[in-house]
């Protein structure tokens, strides 16, 4: 789960790391009492997406006027914002945070994340920060820091100055920086974070370090003991169709391809997606329908995949172990029937008591003519699932 800017700066605030002053408004008549708040003779309009890239998509704005910034304000709110990590669709603009300006010597990088590799938490940081960070790590990367805590003595102050140094930090900012990298660590690991991360981290002209954006990702799993921030999570930014696939505990993850996938086992589902590639198509989802579901379950988990408007065909891959086969087919013959499939619908089975359930297949579609083909090969299906798009 995602945090908005706002509320991340909130969280920082909590634990007594500074951060600009800022109003957030949902309405462009709010930004006249934001610039009375705020004071000073410029400002800042950022959009509030659960999405990087904000600035180069025309997100963040710096305005010199009330009139600009009611006019930015108007431009914004209200419409979706595209950017490289939200395409094609983009996300909705319901609030904007106003920021005060401040004087900027420098730009920095810092972020906190598990890394699996090393199976630690790590720090990395850069003195290049800013919104071209992604550019430095891909053509620079020797310009990307990074340190790893040991899960036993936690963050060091060795770390944080060796990473301070490296920044090209000086004096009192030394010792200042591995202040905040330490309650950052501790904001991690307190509030279940799956990402922290500043960018960028900013040298005030009078010397001093500020994290001028600051983007927190919980750690899904966790969020039943992380009551308060899941109390604020904002369900307009998730994709429609995997809100609702959470809501009925399906793992969903829409994808930008015309293929969708219904799979048990997400080994299996990944699989598939790539059986799906080698064949020369683009699966539309990731969908894991779990061990333990239900002929509703099915229903349910095909209704979701149909509901993305860009999916040409469905390819089912069961390994029925703990699901049974039958299970699954009548799942697929209520949902075709239900909803009233006119796509074609792959179908593959394998495992407990699959000659009854591509026996249940094979008469629905002798007596409904129902659109499902069958296939107990998993490439054959792939090729079939592509063809019918259109691909081969």
């Amino acid at each position: 789960m995602n945090l908005h800017e706002y509320q991340a700066k909130a969280v920082l605030r909590d634990y007594g790391i500074p951060t600009p002053r800022g109003v957030v408004v949902s309405e462009a008549g709010q930004c006249a009492a934001a610039v009375a708040e705020l004071g000073g003779a410029a400002w800042v309009a950022k959009a509030q997406i659960h999405a990087g890239g904000r600035g180069k998509a025309g997100g963040v704005k710096l305005v010199r006027s009330l009139d600009e910034l009611a006019a930015a304000a108007g431009r914004l709110l209200g419409t979706r914002l595209t950017t490289y990590q939200n395409a094609p669709d983009g996300q909705p603009v319901n609030q904007l945070l106003i920021e005060e300006t401040l004087p900027i010597a420098r730009e920095l990088y810092l972020s906190i994340t598990v890394d699996r590799a090393a199976e630690r938490i790590g720090f990395v940081a850069s003195a290049a920060g800013g919104m071209d960070i992604e550019e430095v790590a891909r053509s620079s990367p020797e310009k990307i820091l990074k340190e790893w805590v040991n899960p036993v003595t936690g963050f060091m102050d060795y770390q944080g100055r060796n990473l301070a140094f490296d920044l090209g930090l000086e004096g009192e900012q030394v010792g200042a920086f591995v202040k905040l990298a330490k309650t950052l660590y501790r904001v991690f690991l307190e509030k279940d974070l799956a990402l922290l991360e500043i960018n960028p981290l900013i040298v005030t002209t009078e010397g001093k370090l500020l994290p001028l954006d600051c983007k927190m990702g919980v750690e899904d799993n966790a969020l039943y003991r992380q009551k308060a921030l899941a109390a604020i999570a904002d369900a307009s930014q998730i994709d429609a169709k995997e809100a609702e696939a959470h809501a009925h505990e399906v793992n969903y993850i829409a994808l930008n391809g015309n293929i969708g996938c219904m799979v048990n086992g997400a080994g299996l589902a990944m699989a598939t997606m790539d059986l799906i590639k080698l064949s020369g198509g683009m699966p539309a989802n990731f969908l894991d329908v779990g061990g333990g579901a239900t002929a509703a379950t099915v229903a349910r988990a095909f209704k979701i995949i149909l509901a993305d408007r860009n999916v040409k065909a469905v390819l089912i891959n069961i390994f029925g172990g703990i699901m049974r086969c039958d299970v699954i087919a009548q799942g697929v013959i209520d949902a075709v029937k239900e909803v009233g499939v006119t796509i074609p619908v792959v179908v593959r089975l394998e495992g407990t008591n699959v000659e009854l359930g591509r026996r249940m297949l094979a008469e629905a579609v002798a007596t409904s003519g129902l659109p499902i083909q069958a296939s107990d090969d998993l490439n054959a299906a792939a090729k079939m699932a592509v063809t019918a798009v259109g691909g081969h």
